[in-house]
């Protein structure tokens, strides 16, 4: 039987395809919404559609708190990995960048 180690860079890249489409409707919805209103004076009531996508009212009462909560993990599961990937790859270049060459 054999274990295999998990790296973040592997959980970062398995995950980003399932948090990616939440986030970026969450993004755009958000910014939609808030530059629709301060930018182009469109009236909240024309406007808050897009505030009840961004928050997942689409979903219900029951299940919005549940994606606002997993959305949230998500990005910050995302920003954290994200960090560690990109960490990791700074000091495997350093250690390239440090051997001197023969």
């Amino acid at each position: 039987m054999s274990s295999k180690k998990i790296t973040f860079r592997q959980l970062h890249y398995q995950l980003a395809p399932i948090i990616f489409l939440p986030l970026f409707i969450a993004a755009f919805s958000g910014m939609g919404y808030r530059l629709g209103r301060n930018w182009f004076n469109i009236p909240k009531e024309k406007i808050h559609f897009l505030m009840d996508i961004h928050q997942g009212k689409y979903l219900g009462e029951q299940l919005m708190p549940i994606y606002v909560l997993l959305e949230g993990l998500g990005l910050i599961f995302m920003i954290a990995t994200g960090i560690v990937v990109f960490w990791n790859s700074l000091k495997v270049f350093r250690k390239k960048e440090s051997k001197p060459n023969h």
